[in-house]
């Protein structure tokens, strides 16, 4: 009995340790091509270290300078062996907006800490 409690223990702080290892989201690039009627391609480049479905990076998002979101990619399954990866979202910005930020967030952490303030291109 006790063995196996024991090795449910260092089972579960195993789990935990990966999870920790893994950390928060870092945006490492941001790229932003304009299009028509005030809509912009975002390409996000985001390096996590996924560990599989328990803790990977699970979305990103595009606000305004007071944190108001005006779109948001999510990211439907874990790279683990494709690490930094880019994916893009066309995302409706209003009219005279100069700068956003782009935060990202992975499924244990949530929301990171590191954000990207992106000068929109004319």
């Amino acid at each position: 009995m006790r063995a196996a409690y024991l090795k449910c223990m260092v089972a579960g702080l195993t789990i935990a340790a990966l999870q920790v290892q893994a950390g928060s989201v870092v945006i490492e690039d941001v790229q932003v091509t304009p299009h028509a009627g005030g809509q912009y391609n975002f390409a996000v480049t985001l390096k996590h270290d996924d560990t599989g479905w328990d803790h990977y990076a699970n979305a990103w998002d595009v606000t305004d300078l007071q944190g108001n979101v005006l779109g948001k990619r999510v990211l439907h399954h874990p790279h683990v062996n494709e690490q930094p990866f880019t994916r893009s979202q066309v995302i409706q910005v209003p009219e005279g907006m100069k700068a956003v930020e782009v935060r990202a967030y992975d499924s244990v952490h949530g929301l990171s800490e590191h954000t990207f303030k992106v000068k929109l291109p004319d």
